[in-house]
């Protein structure tokens, strides 16, 4: 998460069940963060336990799909409305409700339900979604890789993951009564789903109609492997062979050398192996962002050009031009370099024009986001086989610590592959001169992970053309049930009663066998009765 954070703290294998505030002590945003992960983790935990790795709500169930194919037009996909969970995250498509306006002239039609006339209603919302207007899918028809598969069959998924949004992206989240100087407050974390295509041919079926059960199960296998990280890095804070020749600002012996606490970032840009792969890194966690007014070529208006010398712009820096449509598609586009800039206009003018389609949209609401990695100035061997940046990021170059800056170092895995957004966080603490980072006894950093971004799936529907697609998706009845008239020991007293008032036989239903539920002495009494009537 791009978010103005100190550290992350949650840990689920430490099995912490609440975050207990003590009296007198200062309160970190780490501490209501790890409160709320706690709860997340185990709410999500236990609907994945009871309703399994994905399923809807009976009657409720939504993201249905439908095949809609066109003759002139792009084939397209209906995706009905409703819930669905996915690893116990709840994924929504019900669309929301217009409002409805007040009329011109602010008076009360006859005709209007809500003070408008006829011709003031609202179109009726629809209720389904599609292929190319979900709301977090930018599909785009001109781009032949967005289209959907022209040969069948092929499998449509869900695919769901969160980010951050930060006022950048949605201004309501800023309180104005705090002014336009003032920073923004608390982030949000937003559920992101996407239904696409997934060709056939990735799911190695021998038929082109198969079982149900088949393809859901060559899709987890698909998917465990989709989602399964294939790259580790470590982090550890080294002294610098240079830190003699520095001002004494922190502890002589100190590995980290930085003036101040930091949460470094370092995220992948470039996807692929190590030959393509490459990454960028910031010392604020990617958190410094300028919002775009207006984008003339190379000449980007801000809103801001930052509060502080801390988190402002300056020559040199390097951008990425970011919208909300670019950061759900998840693309990775040239970083730019700022060239120039004009403090009383707040504009900063680019290496290059950002690419197409990014930024030239105001309800995306575009923005820069700062990156503080730059090209090195040593020239070293390593750097002139390398050639210095790839499309404005740091080569991932594996099996060797790599420098960012005041001696934090990072190593990449051998034999790793990349996926674009995958991101580690090093938090870098003056009190200690070092990192926070995973050791082991010999206190040698761990390779991890990536701590995000985690990626879930669902498959919905195996399209075959415009006939009915079988369905891929499962439904949950509720656990509640009707309570009875009355308990079970009055259900049984009643019955003995009805008997022996009677005398009479039993009933066909008696005669089968005590009811469930009932008590010893009913089913004993009951048995007494039948033997009586046999004889």
């Amino acid at each position: 998460m791009h978010a103005d954070l100190s550290r992350i703290t949650h840990r689920p294998e430490r099995h912490y069940s609440a975050v207990v505030a003590q009296q007198g002590r200062v309160q970190l945003d780490a501490d209501a963060n790890e409160q709320a992960a706690i709860q997340l983790f185990q709410a999500r935990t236990l609907a994945a336990d009871l309703i399994g790795q994905h399923g809807g709500p009976r009657g409720a169930t939504g993201f249905k799909i439908e095949m809609q194919g066109g003759s002139r037009e792009l084939d397209d996909l209906i995706i009905s409305g409703g819930r669905y969970y996915v690893d116990g995250i709840l994924c929504d498509a019900t669309r929301p409700e217009p409002g409805v306006p007040v009329p011109a002239d602010g008076s009360a039609e006859a005709g209007g339900k809500d003070g408008a006339g006829d011709d003031d209603e609202p179109a009726a919302t629809p209720a389904t979604w599609t292929y190319w207007d979900q709301p977090d899918g930018f599909r785009d028809p001109e781009r032949p890789g967005d289209r959907l598969p022209t040969r069948f069959p092929y499998l449509a998924y869900l695919k769901v993951w969160e980010r951050t949004v930060t006022a950048a992206e949605d201004p309501a989240l800023r309180e104005v009564a705090l002014g336009s100087a003032m920073p923004d407050t608390a982030a949000r974390t937003k559920v992101v789903w996407q239904v696409l295509p997934l060709p056939a041919s990735e799911l190695d079926l021998e038929d082109d109609s198969p079982p149900v059960d088949d393809v859901r199960a060559a899709f987890a296998r698909w998917a465990k492997k989709a989602g399964a990280p294939a790259s580790r890095l470590a982090a550890r804070g080294e002294r610098p062979d240079q830190a003699d020749d520095e001002p004494c600002l922190v502890l002589p012996d100190a590995r980290y050398r930085g003036p101040e606490n930091q949460l470094y970032r370092v995220e992948v840009h470039d996807a692929g192996t190590a030959k393509d792969a490459t990454f960028k890194w910031s010392r604020e966690n990617g958190s410094v962002t300028f919002p775009v007014d207006a984008l003339d070529g190379t000449w980007v208006e801000l809103a801001t050009l930052g509060s502080d010398d801390k988190l402002d712009l300056n020559v040199g820096d390097r951008v990425e031009f970011v919208d909300t449509a670019y950061t759900s598609r998840g693309e990775a586009e040239p970083l730019l370099r700022v060239e120039e800039l004009d403090l009383p206009g707040r504009r900063v003018r680019l290496s290059d024009e950002p690419a197409p389609g990014v930024g030239r949209r105001p309800e995306l609401h575009p923005f820069l986001r700062r990156w503080d990695h730059h090209e090195s100035t040593r020239r070293t061997k390593e750097s002139s086989r390398t050639g210095g940046l790839q499309h404005g990021a740091l080569r991932a170059e594996e099996g060797r610590w790599l420098p960012l800056e005041d001696g934090v170092e990072v190593y990449f895995a051998a034999g790793g592959t990349y996926r674009t957004g995958d991101f580690w966080l090093i938090p870098a603490r003056t009190a200690t001169g070092g990192v926070e980072w995973p050791t082991d006894p010999a206190r040698r950093p761990l390779l991890q992970a990536p701590s995000g971004i985690e990626v879930h799936y669902a498959p919905l529907a195996w399209v075959q053309g415009e006939q009915a697609a079988p369905d891929l998706r499962l439904a949950f009845r509720p656990l509640s049930a009707g309570i009875p008239a009355a308990d079970e020991a009055a259900l049984a007293a009643e019955a003995e009663a009805r008997a022996e008032e009677t005398d009479a036989a039993p009933t066909a239903t008696e005669a089968a066998g005590p009811a469930v539920g009932r008590s010893q002495t009913t089913a004993a009494a009951e048995a007494a009765v039948d033997e009586g009537g046999a004889g």
